[in-house]
């Protein structure tokens, strides 16, 4: 037998899935991925919330006064002070509060200068600095900083071990005495959050008035399209004000809503586009002859084949909706104090530009959006260039 004959036939390529290879695309595009794994960073530490913050006391949203405006990397000696039952109950109340605000506070901070024991109180020395003037001295009972009874030595030693800590502000504080570094982690839920919201309700209203508009066509097309235009035309961040104005509320839910109302047009446009060229094609003819209805059409046959362009979409109105919070709430118009918005931090920080810390109070938050936003453009032209059969894969 010839060497010819055994030979063995060459095997068939696998077959793939179109899925398959957007993935090996955008795998292998190193700056996408880059982008995707800050934004899955920041992600995380959005639903960690006050459980990754270095100061994930009261404090992180309300003031410590006597530290206001201090540079990064110093060190202060805190003083945790039980509060009274009363007041712990109240900052309860509201699940909804607690679950946005944190856990509720069941201690009052208070940066001390030094501290020593006599007898069965503490005495304290004020924290000193150079925007504050010299508090007195205070005392407070052992039992009372302790939140027990007990003897003097035992009461003494819960105190140094359990009330009396050092704590770092890695990146200082602002005006109001508030952790930087703690307010910038927090002011991911903002903005991540109105993303997603911005997102959700911009392709649930785009993808409604686009398929409607190019799938029917004719005098609606033309109505809807006029209507795409009026709105393209009006500057987004007027557009939000008008929008907020019309609510007559300010806060983080009437941003979330104003800012998804204003960017439906870029998703209307797209599927419009993508439905005029696809309703010719002879699968929408054969399912009008099987007489499937035009709901059904476009919901389970249409809108699936829009996949790549909607999702690609998605990601450079995710940065958009950050930049318009962002924007409303440095105006005053957005996110309200003392919640932790990136935007309301950078107009904190733009009023001290004349102090030392207020370079770090406006540089810090500017940074934190410019690279939020660079992530997820750097994404976006990831997901386009993976939907692309165009662009080849490297081996």
């Amino acid at each position: 037998m010839s060497s010819a004959a055994t030979q063995v036939a060459p095997t068939a390529a696998p077959v793939r899935s179109p899925g398959y290879y957007v993935r090996r695309r955008l795998l292998q595009n190193r700056p996408a991925m880059a982008g995707l794994a800050f934004i899955l960073v920041c992600a995380l530490v959005a639903v960690l919330g006050y459980w990754v913050l270095p100061d994930n006391s009261p404090s992180a949203n309300n003031s410590l006064v006597q530290l206001q405006k201090e540079a990064p990397g110093f060190r202060a000696t805190i003083l945790r002070l039980p509060l009274a039952a009363d007041s712990a109950r109240t900052a309860s109340d509201n699940p909804l509060l607690t679950w946005w605000q944190g856990r509720a506070p069941r201690f009052r901070e208070v940066p001390i200068g030094g501290y020593e024991f006599r007898g069965d109180s503490l005495q304290t020395t004020p924290y000193q600095n150079h925007s504050a003037l010299a508090d007195k001295a205070q005392g407070y009972s052992l039992v009372e900083v302790a939140g027990r009874s007990g003897s003097a030595a035992e009461l003494r030693r819960i105190v140094e071990q359990e009330r009396i800590s050092g704590r770092t502000y890695w990146l200082g504080t602002d005006k109001a005495g508030r952790d930087e570094l703690s307010r910038l982690l927090l002011g991911t839920r903002v903005s991540l959050g109105i993303g997603l919201v911005a997102v959700l309700i911009s392709l649930a209203l785009g993808m409604l008035i686009g398929a409607v508009a190019g799938y029917v066509g004719g005098w609606v097309d033309s109505l809807l399209l006029g209507l795409m235009t009026v709105v393209w035309s009006i500057p987004g961040i007027m557009l939000v004000i008008a929008i907020s104005l019309a609510l007559d509320s300010k806060g983080v839910w009437t941003s979330f809503v104003a800012v998804g109302l204003t960017m439906w047009v870029d998703v209307a446009r797209v599927v419009r586009g993508q439905m005029l060229s696809l309703r010719e094609k002879t699968f929408v003819e054969a399912g009008r002859v099987l007489g499937l209805p035009q709901s059904r059409l476009i919901a389970r046959h249409l809108l699936p084949n829009m996949t790549g362009p909607l999702i690609v979409i998605a990601t450079s109105n995710f940065a958009a909706a950050i930049l318009l919070e962002a924007g409303l709430s440095f105006l005053g118009l957005g996110v309200q104090p003392p919640a932790p918005s990136w935007g309301l931090m950078v107009n904190e920080g733009f009023q001290l530009l004349g102090t030392t810390a207020g370079l770090w109070l406006t540089l810090l938050p500017g940074l934190a959006i410019s690279l939020l936003v660079l992530s997820f453009n750097l994404l976006g032209n990831g997901l386009r260039d993976a939907y692309d059969p165009k662009t080849p894969l490297n081996s």
